[in-house]
C-alpha cells in the first residue's frame, strides 16, 4: 500500500470550549412531535380545513338561529343565489344554514362517540391485558362475543325500543364501538407491563388502577391520538349511513346524512342539494385520515431524530 503524504490533509485543531456544546435543541416528545408534524403539509393542511369546518359548523347555527328549519314553498328548490347562497329544498329552507346545523350533528355524534369508546375501551383493555390469565380469557370472549354481533342489527333493535334521534344512535354505536380499541390497548399493555418502570412502581406498593392509569395508559396516549382521528371518521359515515336509510336523525332535525337522504330522491333535478352534504362529509373524512397518516409519522418514536 502506498504511504499516504502528509502534505495532503491540513491541521485545523480542535476547539475544546465547543466540544460540550449540545448542537440539537432538547425537545419534549410532543414538542418533536409537533415538529415533524408540521413539516408535513399535506396534514398541517388537513388541519386547517378542520379547523375552518369546526369554526363554521359552531359559529354558523348560532348565527341562523330557528331559520334552518324555515319553510317556505314560494321558494322551493332553488338554485344558488345571493340570499341562499346553497339554494333550498324542496320546503324552501336554506340549505347553507341547514348544511352546517346538520354538521353540528353529524360531528357531536362523531366526537361523543369517539369519547365515550376511547373512555371504556381504555379502561376494558387496560384491565385484561394488566391481569391477563382468566381475566383474560373470559374478558376476551366477551370481546368476541361483542364483536361478532352486526351493528346493524343493534342499530335496529335499539332503534324499535328507543325511537330514532341523536341519543339512540349514540347509544346503538357505542355498544360494540369500544370492542377495537379495547383490542389495541390490551395488546400494548401487555407489552408495557413488563417494563422495568411498571415493575418499579409494583414493587413500592402501587394499586393495578394506579398502574394502569398513571403509568401505562399515558404511554400509550400517541397510539389513541392516531386510532381516534381514524375513527371519528367511521362514525362520520356510519351516522350518515344510517340517516341515509332512515335510522338515523329524523326531521325536522337533520344530519349530512339526512340531508344526502332528501337530495338522493331529487338528485336528477337538483343536483346541488345531494352535491353539498356529500362534499361535507367526503372532505371531513379525507382531511381526518390524512391528519391520521401525518399524526401517525409524527408521533412515532423510531421516526425521531
Amino acid at each position: 500500500m502506498a504511504e499516504i503524504s502528509r502534505d495532503k490533509f491540513e491541521i485545523i485543531g480542535i476547539d475544546k470550549s465547543e466540544s460540550e456544546l449540545i448542537v440539537r435543541p432538547n425537545l419534549t416528545y410532543w414538542q418533536d412531535a409537533w415538529r415533524r408534524l408540521k413539516k408535513n403539509k399535506v396534514a398541517l393542511l388537513s388541519l386547517m380545513i378542520l379547523a375552518v369546518l369546526v369554526l363554521l359548523v359552531a359559529i354558523e347555527p348560532i348565527i341562523a338561529g330557528k331559520r334552518y328549519a324555515v319553510q317556505n314553498i314560494d321558494i322551493a328548490n332553488q338554485g344558488m343565489s345571493s340570499q341562499h347562497w346553497f339554494g333550498t329544498d324542496n320546503l324552501g329552507r336554506d340549505l347553507f344554514d341547514r348544511l352546517w346545523v346538520g354538521g353540528r350533528v353529524s360531528l357531536i355524534i362523531a366526537f361523543v362517540g369517539t369519547f365515550i369508546e376511547c373512555v371504556v375501551g381504555a379502561i376494558y383493555g387496560g384491565i385484561s391485558g394488566y391481569f391477563g390469565g382468566r381475566i383474560d380469557n373470559v374478558m376476551m370472549r366477551i370481546y368476541e362475543i361483542l364483536n361478532s354481533i352486526p351493528y346493524m342489527i343493534i342499530v335496529i333493535l335499539v332503534a324499535v325500543r328507543l325511537g330514532n334521534g341523536m341519543v339512540p344512535l349514540l347509544i346503538a354505536l357505542c355498544i360494540t364501538g369500544w370492542t377495537g380499541m379495547a383490542r389495541m390497548i390490551r395488546g400494548q399493555v401487555l407489552q408495557l407491563k413488563e417494563s422495568e418502570y411498571v415493575m418499579s412502581a409494583r414493587t413500592l406498593g402501587a394499586s393495578p388502577m394506579r398502574i394502569i392509569m398513571r403509568h401505562m395508559l399515558p404511554n400509550t396516549i400517541g397510539l389513541i391520538i392516531v386510532y381516534v382521528t381514524f375513527d371519528i371518521p367511521l362514525y362520520i359515515f356510519s351516522e350518515a349511513f344510517l340517516s341515509f336509510i332512515g335510522l338515523g336523525i329524523q326531521p325536522p332535525k337533520t344530519s349530512w346524512g339526512a340531508m344526502a337522504s332528501a337530495g338522493q330522491q331529487v338528485m336528477q333535478f337538483y343536483p346541488t342539494q345531494l352535491i353539498f352534504p356529500v362534499v361535507a362529509i367526503a372532505l371531513t373524512m379525507l382531511a381526518f385520515n390524512l391528519l391520521g397518516d401525518g399524526l401517525r409519522d409524527a408521533l412515532d418514536p423510531k421516526l425521531r431524530q
